[in-house]
């Protein structure tokens, strides 16, 4: 591919010169005559540069104006990978907001209408890794609204998935305390639950901050204080 040349202003010929005159006996040369300054020999291929009408503006501009039209062509991305990645932005913003409006009645304290949602998200959009929090979310529903054996099902499953969540942990170190008789298994679970985060020790914490339904909360209670 070829490139653009800088200007040549090296080259243009002094405008003080006023005369110039060719040596016939020396055809490769011209001489520049100056009343004020000595006679200067410019080869002939200077000379032959010099004639040529070039525009360097024009050139710079013509570089310019191609690589434009060739960027403004080339599109690496097809129409079928665009209406894709438009697809699952909606998807992903539907979600979201299903999520959110859980959120929402769970901090209301109306578990049923959060479980709504929650499980939609769930069914719906499993597909998308933030489906894991909607089934920590529906754990915590499923355990108020009084079924619990799903609620430790959902919670058990869940710590696997997302392996790391401090809330799931100390959830379900709750729910095996209270309703499986598993203290074992519960101190486990609750020591993971406040290595990553020390706040699940505060009931404040987990009833005002996380929302945790009060049945839950008095699980967790009744484990921390071992009655």
């Amino acid at each position: 591919m070829g490139a653009c040349s800088p200007p040549i202003s090296h080259l243009l010929p002094n405008p003080n010169k006023t005369l110039i005159t060719v040596n016939k006996r020396k055809p490769l040369f011209i001489i520049v005559s100056s009343s004020s300054k000595p006679q200067l020999t410019i080869q002939r291929r200077q000379l032959l540069l010099l004639s040529l009408p070039i525009s360097i503006t024009t050139i710079q501009l013509s570089c310019y104006s191609g690589s434009a039209v060739a960027a403004s062509i080339f599109d690496p991305v097809t129409d079928a990978e665009r209406a894709a990645s438009s697809e699952v932005s909606r998807r992903v913003a539907e979600a979201v907001e299903l999520l959110e409006k859980g959120r929402e009645f769970q901090a209301q304290g109306d578990y049923v209408q959060a479980l709504k949602y929650f499980t939609q998200v769930v069914r719906e959009y499993k597909d998308f890794a933030l489906s894991e929090y909607a089934r920590v979310g529906r754990a915590l529903a499923l355990y108020e609204v009084g079924d619990k054996n799903e609620a430790i099902a959902e919670m058990e499953d869940v710590s696997i998935s997302l392996k790391g969540s401090p809330e799931v942990h100390a959830a379900l170190a709750a729910a095996l305390y209270s309703d499986k008789h598993a203290p074992v298994l519960a101190e486990n679970q609750f020591t993971i639950a406040t290595l990553l985060d020390p706040k699940y020790t505060d009931l404040g914490y987990v009833k005002d901050t996380k929302h945790w339904p009060p049945s839950l909360v008095q699980s967790l209670q009744d484990f921390i204080t071992l009655s």
